[in-house]
Order: structure tokens, then sequence, then C-alpha cells
């Protein structure tokens, strides 16, 4: 019996050391803790936003000519009717001095032409007086009443004629301003496309040019981002949002959703988009710029204590690998999930806080039941 249970043991011995050098090498993992904290659903852009200027106005003169004021430089502020720029326009203000000039005429022989035809009315009216007391020929009224009425037609005339007058110092006065270009509305000069003695010229039809002055108000800002067109039916404006811009990297802007386009954009090459626009809560104090990239997550839905653990350890079919430090293992444990976003995913069963689940899933070994070393 001794020899019996001493060969036993040998064999046992043989055994567990063939285990033991023949076992797999532990895979090396990382492993997150599901934990409680805030989840929110959330769509996001699919491509880069931008952030816009509720107002910017590309400018150019409605004429072509050569610029000889330039009353404004790049980052300069300006108020609305301001004047930014004047092309050569000796010509035209020597138009409008003749006709202010010839309005002046005009009036000056009107009241000369209405005063005489005043004079014309009282001599009609005493002769036609004088006809009736027998102390004037009919011949003579007759005469007097036709110049009255002659003289009062010149009057109208002469009057009409500085009227005409007055309205050709308006279309001097328009064309003037044709060479002259004011800003519409308070805001930045961002850029200016041309010097002073350059000719600038209107953009050929179909064909764009850059405007001889770029005009930004910056006071009110928003970000202009597409999304995939499987999202745009639950993105409604007012929506609360999440804004991330690359020029400030570990910064989140408050904002909420403001528009979302009626049309689908169908770019070739591309997936079908719906474009929305976001609102900065306080873009004063953001110190922010048009034209920066920026993406957007709007929140659909938010949930401020829930079981979450990070969306990328939950495998495609719902599972998770959990550990367990007792046996150094791996085991497959399936989840139900409820909302999530790219960071975190609600876990309403299957896991419990505390349990540690790995994260590095995609390195090769990591299976359900592998021996496992904690990183």
């Amino acid at each position: 019996m001794k020899r019996i249970a001493l060969v036993a043991a040998l064999v046992v011995a043989v055994l567990a050391a063939a285990w033991y050098f023949s076992r797999p090498d532990p895979v090396a993992v990382t492993l997150v803790t599901a934990e409680r904290g805030p989840v929110a659903a959330t769509v996001a852009n699919t491509r880069a936003g931008t952030v816009d200027a509720c107002r910017r106005a590309g400018l150019s003169p409605a004429l072509g000519g050569q610029i000889a004021s330039l009353a404004v430089k790049d980052g300069d502020r300006v108020d609305a009717g301001a004047l930014l720029l004047e092309l050569w326009n000796a010509d035209i203000k020597a138009e409008l001095t003749l006709s202010q000039r010839d309005a002046l005429a005009a009036r000056s022989r009107s009241r000369e032409s209405c005063i005489v035809a005043d004079v014309a009315k009282h001599d009609a009216e005493r002769l036609t007086k004088l006809r009736a007391d027998r102390l004037a020929s009919e011949e003579a009224a007759d005469q007097a009443e036709g110049r009255a009425l002659s003289t009062a037609a010149a009057c109208a005339a002469t009057e009409d004629a500085a009227r005409v007058a007055d309205a050709r110092i308006d279309v001097t006065k328009a064309h003037l301003e044709r060479t002259q270009l004011y800003a519409p509305f308070a805001g930045v000069i961002a850029e200016i496309n041309g010097e002073l003695g350059e000719f600038v010229t209107p953009s050929p039809v179909g064909i764009p040019t850059p405007p001889t002055v770029d005009l930004i108000d910056a006071s009110c800002l928003y970000i202009s981002a597409p999304i995939d067109e499987v999202d745009a039916p639950r993105v409604r404006a007012g929506l609360p949002a999440r804004i991330s811009l690359d020029a400030f990297p570990d910064r989140f802007f408050s904002g909420h959703v403001r528009r979302v386009a009626p049309y689908v954009l169908d770019q070739e090459k591309q997936a079908r988009t719906v474009e929305i626009e976001a609102e900065f809560d306080d873009a004063e104090k953001a110190g922010l710029l048009a034209g920066y990239s920026a993406d957007v997550e709007v929140v659909l839905e938010e949930r401020a204590d829930v079981l979450r653990l990070p969306t990328p350890v939950i495998l495609p079919d719902k599972t998770v690998l959990v550990y367990d430090d007792a046996t150094d293992t791996i085991a497959s444990r399936a989840v139900e999930t409820g909302i999530a976003n790219w960071e975190f995913t609600e876990i309403l069963h299957g896991v419990e806080v505390g349990d540690r689940v790995v994260s590095s899933i995609d390195r090769d070994g990591v299976v359900d039941g592998a021996v496992v070393s904690v990183e």
C-alpha cells in the first residue's frame, strides 16, 4: 500500500509539474472599475463643424475703380454706417456739385415765374372788376385773364423743373454712394483685400472673387455642424449641447441647439447629413474667433447617478470580461445597457459597483476564461 501511495504521489507531482511548465503565460490586461456617475445620451456631428458669426458680410464696391481712400485696417472695430473705403470719384462729385447748382437755378427761375404769375393774377382780378363797372373793355379783361392762366402754368412748369433738378441730385448721390463702401452693421474688420491706389472690380457673373472687405459681427457666434440623417429625427431646437474646440482642447462650452435644417444634404461619396446650428450660452466670456473648428454633442437625455462603464469596454454582443482576483482569470458576462454616449454607458444589469472589467479588449489572448496579469 505504501508503494502504491508513493507511485500515486509521484504521478500527481509529474502531472502538476507538466501542467505548471506547459501552462500558457498570463495575458497582461488593464482594468476599469464599474462605478456610479452621470451618463448622457448624445448625438455628435459626423464631420468637424465651424464657428460662424451670426452676421458676416463680404463687402465690395458696386463699381470697379481705384481705391482713393481706405479708412480702416485689419482688426479695426467699426460702427454701423462707418465709411470703410472710397473709390476715385472726383468726376461724380463734380456732377453732384453741378446738379446742386442747377437745382438752385431752377428754384430761382421757379420763384421768378411764380412772382410773374401772381402779378398777372392780380391784374386779371382788377380788370375783371373794372369791366363789371364798365371802366375796362372786355377784350382787355380777357387778355389779362389769359396772361394770368399762362403765367400760372409757367409757374407750375418751373416748380416741376425744380423738382426734377432735386431728383437729379438724388440720382447723382446714388452714383456717388456706389463708389463708397459703408459698414452695414457694427463689427470687426477681419480682412481687407486691397491697398490704397489699387484697382478693384466687381465679381463677374458666376466667378466668385474675394470680397474687398470681410466684416464680422463677433458679438453673436454659433456652431454649424453636420449630423447623420439617422440621428436627425431625435434632434430639435432647444436641446442642450456640449461644444468642444480644437483651439481649446481642455475645455467644454455649454450651448443649445438653435436650428435644425429642414433638408438633407446629399454629397457625393459621403453619408447624407443634416446641418444643425448650436449657439453658445455664454459667447462673450468664451473669447472665441469665427472660423474655429468645433464639435457638437447634442444631449438627448441625461441621468445624474447611474451605474456606468466606459463604452469601449462593452463588446458588440453586449458582454464584458469581468476579472476574478481569486483565480486571476476573466469571464464573459452579459450586460443590459441603458442610455449611452461615446464615453460612458449606463449598466442596468450584469455587473455591480466595484466589479473590475477588462478595458484592453483588443489584445491577443483576451478571451473568456483566460489567465491574466493586471498591469
